[in-house]
């Protein structure tokens, strides 16, 4: 909005005064990094009132669960405050619509993609803590019910990630290539797109984009278990996501590069760094000890939004690398789930691959301290980021 409002003064006047002061912000780059300690800014400022707002309204984990394992790591942090999500949604929300150029059609997608799923978190926390006070069992949204709308707003930006790609781009757009790893898009030395290349047709585009955005909103929301684990590691992938999203949105880049060029996809970069910035400040109160956790108000809107990138910039294979631990952990639950029920057919009692699920609370009672299971998987994180930005270049 920033952006736009000096583009329009600078029309209208016709002082190149204007374009002289705030030429800066003709710069994606610098509105990105803007865009980062903005979202900074906005989670650390705030934060404290909104850690009070939560406390007073008792909006606090009930420390409850069904494994023996965890009761009592739950009740360790029963009291601590949950739902600050809402720093790290209103921190991003607030960023892009004044950084980001809010004409693109992408970029608006984007924020609709995010308050979608932090409302379907928010309510689903909201549910949970309030279910004493409501003098009701239920536990928050039931899992098909999360599904559905996780589901259709996957379905809603396939659909509509699809027609921008036509309409921006035309029917042989690269906005709508299957980006295999170490192929090429281009020909080499050559603007012309590479022979072989695949491209996708709406159902299967809208399935990639469905999966994508469902399956790493519920991987963010598993992982975040431990005082800084989901938000730290969303915090190094974003640093990836800025630097796709820059190339994929940058001609000259992408043809070097020879991946996919998605024309003003480097608009989501400042999207991206939103992102960071507010992972970066929900740090400040989520280290251990936790002051506040972010809840599947948080979790869920992260997860969505890095699916949303990746698919807008044709990199879906480059950033599933980059979440590896977060596929671990979604994938930990999945086997630990599989392998109890097929047993407990087959053998009548339920056998166990882990000690735990997710795999982070298999780490833990496994004899490692909270901490280093923290920054270990962000160690982690931080080699797979690397290895999958380096990826680019073995083509």
């Amino acid at each position: 909005m920033i952006y736009i409002f000096f583009e329009m003064l600078q029309s209208w006047t016709g002082l190149e005064v204007f374009y002289k002061l705030f030429s800066i912000f003709d710069q994606v780059q610098f509105r990105a990094l803007l865009a980062s300690g903005l979202s900074f800014a906005i989670v650390v400022l705030m934060g404290k009132r909104v850690i009070r707002f939560l406390i007073s309204m008792k909006i606090g984990d009930g420390g409850e669960t069904d494994a023996e394992l965890l009761r009592e790591h739950a009740a360790t942090k029963a009291n601590v405050p949950t739902m600050g999500g809402v720093l790290i949604v209103g921190a991003i929300f607030i960023s892009t619509i004044l950084l980001a150029d809010i004409r693109i059609n992408r970029v608006y997608l984007g924020l609709f993609t995010l308050i979608w799923l932090a409302c379907v978190g928010g309510a689903d926390d909201w549910l949970k803590l309030t279910a004493a006070r409501r003098g009701t069992g239920r536990q928050g949204l039931y899992s098909w019910e999360k599904l559905v709308f996780q589901l259709g707003i996957g379905m809603i930006v396939g659909f509509f990630g699809y027609r921008y790609g036509v309409l921006a781009d035309g029917v042989d757009s690269m906005a709508h290539v299957l980006n295999l790893p170490f192929q090429r898009t281009y020909d080499p030395g050559t603007k012309f797109a590479a022979d072989g290349l695949i491209y996708l047709s709406m159902p299967i585009y809208i399935f990639i984009a469905t999966m994508m955005v469902a399956g790493l909103s519920n991987a963010v929301n598993i992982t975040d278990g431990m005082d800084g684990l989901a938000s730290g590691t969303s915090l190094i992938i974003t640093f990836g996501l800025i630097l796709l999203a820059l190339i994929a949105g940058d001609q000259g880049a992408a043809q070097y590069l020879y991946v996919p060029f998605v024309p003003f996809t480097d608009e989501l970069a400042v999207m991206a760094g939103a992102m960071g910035g507010a992972c970066l400040g929900f740090l400040w109160w989520n280290c251990k000890p936790a002051q506040v956790f972010m809840g599947d108000t948080g979790s869920l809107a992260l997860g969505g939004l890095i699916g949303y990138i990746a698919v807008m910039i044709r990199q879906e294979i480059v950033v599933l690398v980059m979440c590896g631990v977060f596929l671990l952990e979604i994938g930990s639950v999945v086997l630990q789930v599989g392998w109890f029920k097929y047993t407990r057919i087959k053998t009548g009692t339920g056998r166990r691959i882990f000690r735990i699920a997710p795999y982070h609370h298999h780490l833990h009672q496994g004899g490692w301290a909270e901490n280093q299971v923290v920054n270990r998987l962000w160690i982690v994180g931080i080699l797979l980021t690397v290895i999958a930005l380096a990826s680019l270049k073995i083509r």
